[in-house]
């Protein structure tokens, strides 16, 4: 999550969906992005969208259903819809609404390792929904001076929505994205490491044309460039997650 868009959100979720299904693990990915992206770059096709996390959310569909295999051995996904658009509107009246997304992801737990959850680039009752029923985020940020304000607006939110709705969800930790040699890399890099300490991840994802491309063709970076230095840095990324998943569960 980043309620800047333009981030990695997306790429991130995808890729390190699919460097963590390589490690044999069980991983669920649930777009819940009305532009659907992360179920495009998976090779899906805009007809094939139904039933999506949408009808999840809207129509009480089980998740259990709405899950689908892959190409990447390991990894189901729960697509993303244009349906998503209006969840706001339809659930602003409902009691309980904040509790929607946990309540429908109940039925699989036990069933995946990991479910990563796509949201879109803002704070909208999806974003409010998928921070209550995370116990962890991941905050993907650029270089650029509105996606690092957006990381301390959402830390602000986060702790309003876990004192209000009792979340139990805390930062896994900030990734760098889009890295290159550019000063305005190396002074992200510092101001992030000065306000927010260990929390900024080891693992960087370098700016490579390679993911457009990879999205382009429905195919994972693993899939679409296995010997790629931005393949080798989710590698490296899921490493780093079950290592820090692995400290916070202690």
């Amino acid at each position: 999550m980043n309620s800047k868009g333009g981030v990695g959100k997306t790429t991130t979720s995808v890729n390190l969906a699919d460097a963590l299904a390589a490690q044999h693990r069980r991983v669920l990915l649930v777009d819940l992005d009305s532009q659907a992206s992360a179920s495009l770059s998976l090779g899906l096709a805009r007809e094939e969208l139904s039933p999506s996390s949408a009808h999840c959310l809207l129509h009480n569909y089980p998740v259990t259903q709405a899950a689908r295999a892959t190409s990447v051995p390991h990894l189901d996904l729960v697509t993303g819809s244009m349906e998503l658009a209006s969840v706001d509107l339809a659930l602003c009246d409902v009691a309980g609404r904040e509790l929607t997304l946990r309540n429908a992801l109940l039925p699989i737990q036990g069933r995946y390792d990991v479910t990563l959850l796509d949201c879109p680039p803002s704070m909208s009752l999806i974003g409010v929904n998928a921070l209550v029923a995370a116990d962890v985020i991941l905050i993907p940020v650029t270089n650029q001076y509105l996606a690092l304000q957006g990381v301390i607006s959402l830390l602000e939110s986060a702790e309003q929505i876990r004192v209000r709705l009792k979340s139990r969800a805390k930062v896994l930790g900030i990734l760098l994205t889009a890295v290159d040699g550019s000063p305005h890399t190396a002074a992200a890099r510092r101001h992030l490491q000065s306000l927010y300490g260990n929390l900024l991840f080891e693992s960087e994802i370098v700016a490579a044309r390679t993911f457009d491309e990879a999205a382009a063709r429905g195919q994972t970076l693993s899939q679409f460039a296995p010997r790629s230095a931005a393949a080798q840095a989710f590698t490296t990324l899921a490493g780093e997650v079950i290592q820090r998943l692995r400290a916070s569960s202690s």
